[in-house]
């Protein structure tokens, strides 16, 4: 069964605006939970649902809002709008053209865990995005929806809004903090955890925007209806941004576990001229690389996690046979390496050795031994490296290797002692290396 749960707006035309949300159920959830609910019961009632972290990690919602301490106030209510993730754009469409179901969802959560400040994080790129979700809390605010004693009860809340400046880093949930505090944005070491100590060292619930989302329509109607999709460790409907090799690249909104990831792709409208797909990154360049032997893959978090890779924020890539995935690889790691914050040395020299051995091997002066040197840079930031950054960065290596060593070998092979033709401009236009026109890549090994 797959019903918009969240993309909405193509159903509703104009949902954005106050007046359309409000007629079709909108504030509903939150005139219920400040009538006639406590905020332990909006809490149990997300427990019960099952809803899980649709930023990446997956973990339980009303589990994760359970952490915060009793007794200690004030605490804060921090949305991760980040959304840096190559290939993911779901937030983007949330919050411009249903951003009043996200500001619900925001309210709701702080009510549950008893938060009077909540702060909405979104990446700096998100400038237009914003505009349209300032306007909508404006709105909120004018029909006595947020503010002080709303509807007449002694409960109150601000939102606000803060742009980041476009660091990547800042998807990680304590280096947002750190940012949203006006430090630079890197990761802080843990314990303690947020739920503890989190924005100015207070009881902090940080959610990604797709997570609050859904908690709207949870409220309003109950955990029974919401499990009703998706699957029983995998409940509740889920936004597929895909990308790539397709004819009708968009954001799908789909119950977990109902589809395949072949199935996926042809609602996109297949590959680009029918080619078979050679590989799938499923949650942007975060996680593994899959081959195309996993198409029947069910979208779910077991299922994916099975199949040898992760959900994520399901943002699917498509790649068919048209793809280098050498080339494909080496671009990933060069991101990695750019976003890098460099406070922990395995990501930070990591990324650096990794993408050298990649220009190494697409400028024509590799080796098969520099294959075996990539996999042993990335094995040897595993489990290493200070936030999950450093742990991503190495998904691009291994998974490509696993599954395309041969392409690896047949890169290397032909293209041995040559100039790499169409890849050699591209290494110079990235800075990756600094060579004059008629100079040879650096034949220097880490």
């Amino acid at each position: 069964m797959d019903k918009h749960v969240l993309l909405r707006d193509l159903d509703v035309p104009n949902i954005r605006e106050l007046a359309v949300y409000e007629a079709n159920e909108g504030y509903a959830a939150w005139r219920k939970a400040l009538g006639s609910m406590k905020p332990e019961q909006v809490m149990g009632v997300v427990k019960d649902s099952g809803l899980r972290g649709r930023g990446g990690a997956g973990f339980p919602a009303g589990v994760k809002w359970s952490f915060l301490p009793k007794d200690v106030f004030p605490r804060y209510v921090v949305v991760n709008g980040d959304e840096s993730e190559a290939g993911t754009f779901k937030d983007h469409e949330l919050i411009e053209f249903n951003p009043h179901q996200v500001i619900e969802g925001v309210m709701l959560t702080s009510y549950a865990v008893l938060a009077s400040t909540a702060y909405i994080y979104l990446r700096g790129e998100f400038y237009a995005p914003a505009k349209m979700l300032q306007k909508a809390i404006d709105e909120a605010y004018a029909a006595g929806l947020l503010g002080r004693n709303i509807l007449g009860t002694s409960y109150s809340l601000d939102i606000y809004i803060h742009l980041g400046a476009g660091a990547y880093i800042c998807g990680e949930e304590t280096a947002l903090l750190e940012s949203l505090e006006g430090k630079l944005g890197q990761p802080r070491l843990r314990p303690p955890f947020p739920a503890a100590q989190g924005l100015y060292a207070k009881p902090t619930v940080i959610n990604n925007i797709e997570t609050l989302a859904n908690v709207p329509p949870i409220v309003l109607n109950g955990a029974a209806w919401y499990r009703q999709f998706g699957t029983e460790k995998s409940p509740g409907t889920k936004i597929f941004c895909v990308s790539g090799r397709v004819n009708k690249p968009g954001n799908y909104e789909l119950s977990l576990g109902s589809h395949t990831i072949r199935e996926l792709i042809e609602m996109a409208g297949g590959t680009i001229d029918g080619r078979p797909v050679k590989g799938i990154l499923p949650a942007g360049e975060s996680a593994p690389m899959l081959p195309a032997s996993a198409l029947d893959t069910k979208l779910d978090y077991e299922s994916v996690q099975a199949a040898g890779s992760m959900l994520g924020s399901a943002s699917f890539i498509i790649l068919d046979d048209t793809v280098d995935v050498v080339w494909a690889a080496r671009k990933m790691v060069r991101f990695f390496k750019h976003e890098s914050c460099g406070k922990c040395t395995p990501c930070r020299e990591g990324t650096y050795w990794a993408l050298r051995v990649y220009d190494k091997i697409v400028s024509g002066n590799g080796s098969l031994q520099d294959i075996d040197q990539l996999s042993d840079i990335a094995n040897g930031m595993l489990n290493k490296c200070f936030c999950l950054l450093g742990e991503f960065a190495t998904s691009p290596i291994l998974s490509t290797i696993k599954h395309f060593r041969p392409e690896y070998e047949q890169f290397v092979r032909e293209h041995q002692g040559g100039r790499a033709d169409g890849y050699r401009d591209e290494l110079i236009r990235d800075h990756a290396v600094h060579v004059l026109p008629e100079e040879s890549i650096t034949d220097e090994r880490p």
